[in-house]
């Protein structure tokens, strides 16, 4: 018989738990779920039986959830970990990541927000021990560092992969310098960047540290991918079989350069056994492409249902980034935009970008 999995739901709210256990219930792995409405009271279970997920409220009395991480992290390293709270705050998300939590979720409260989070929670489960750095969700360093820039946070990180180390210097949300084996500046943040896995900690902030760096942090991160890319090769016929062949540098990256882009994906409308795209600024763009064709189809699709005439645009509005959709001739544009932007700036400026890849 296969083993099920074990999920540890911690809240102090009794009619919460009883609610996402039936929510976790509806999981296609069927894990076990139980509960526990305090702290010291998840931690006993955590000692009694082993756990392969804890989900964890931040505001509980007498031990609140940052404190049963802190201790979780040290005595349990190997427990995937998510947050699950109604506290919306970016220093709090970057306290929490900073422990080494996998995920940070706002409690769901629509149906599509509940889809997501289960799909997130399955994956938790899944994932066996691959490469990847603790608390963050993407193979690269990418979205911590994103994360303490928007915060406008100060802080050192201390990334270790194997016998190397190396440190990056953020100050008031700026990245001002990089250093690892015998690297500075822009040359270290490169070399960081390309590590594929490893561990990191929090260090406190230096702001007496000499800046090497200035550029802004989306600029030097779209560098940064587009420099990894190119090392790796971007030959069509370089990809693996069932791999989606990639595209070779190109004007996308003039695109990637606009002010108030975070990323930038192309793809080429086709077979979709053979989808063709190029990317800017994301370090795993096979999902996103994914995703963008099928935004695409679905949306064409109501379209003709309603009889709305074609396609121009979608756009999204996110706590963390913008996101915006848009076809060009036979191909696809996927472009994220930084959260400050209104919404009359991003619809501007994706025509723009549609006029400079035109």
């Amino acid at each position: 018989m296969e083993e099920r999995h074990k999920i540890l739901l911690l809240d102090d709210d009794p009619d919460l738990l009883d609610m996402y256990r039936e929510m976790l219930a509806q999981l296609p792995s069927r894990p076990e779920i139980h509960t526990a409405n305090s702290g010291p009271r998840g931690m006993a279970m955590l000692e009694a039986d082993p756990f392969r997920l804890l989900i964890c409220d931040l505001k509980m009395p007498k031990m609140d959830g940052l404190q049963v991480l802190s201790i979780v992290r040290r005595k349990y390293p190997a427990l995937r970990t998510v947050v699950l709270t109604s506290v919306v705050d970016e220093q709090f998300r970057s306290r929490v990541y900073a422990l080494g939590v996998d995920l940070f979720w706002q409690k769901p409260a629509t149906e599509s927000e509940i889809k997501l989070f289960l799909e997130c929670i399955e994956s938790l489960l899944g994932r066996e021990s691959e490469p990847g750095f603790r608390g963050v969700q993407s193979k690269s360093l990418v979205d911590l560092i994103q994360l303490e820039c928007i915060s406008q946070s100060s802080s050192t990180l201390r990334i270790t992969n194997g016998p190397l180390t190396g440190k990056i210097w953020i100050n008031s949300g700026d990245l001002i310098d990089a250093e690892t084996d015998g690297a500075r500046a822009e040359e270290a943040f490169q070399k960081i960047l390309a590590w594929k896995a490893g561990s990191f900690e929090t260090l406190p902030a230096e702001p007496a540290r000499p800046r090497t760096i200035f550029k802004s942090y989306n600029a030097l991160l779209l560098e940064t991918a587009q420099a990894i890319d190119e090392s790796r090769g971007g030959d069509l016929s370089d990809a693996a079989p069932g791999e989606a062949p990639r595209v070779p540098a190109s004007a996308l990256t003039a695109l990637a350069q606009m002010d108030g882009v975070e990323f930038v994906l192309a793809v080429k409308s086709g077979d979709k056994e053979k989808t063709r795209y190029e990317a800017r600024g994301l370090e795993n763009p096979d999902h996103i492409a994914a995703w963008a064709r099928q935004s695409f189809q679905r949306f064409r699709t109501l379209g003709e249902r309603l009889q709305a005439g074609p396609l121009e645009q979608i756009e999204g509005l996110g706590p963390q980034r913008h996101v915006a959709l848009a076809p060009q001739g036979d191909t696809q544009f996927c472009v994220g935009w930084r959260h400050s932007l209104a919404h009359e700036e991003i619809r501007d400026r994706m025509r723009k970008v549609l006029a400079l890849w035109a």
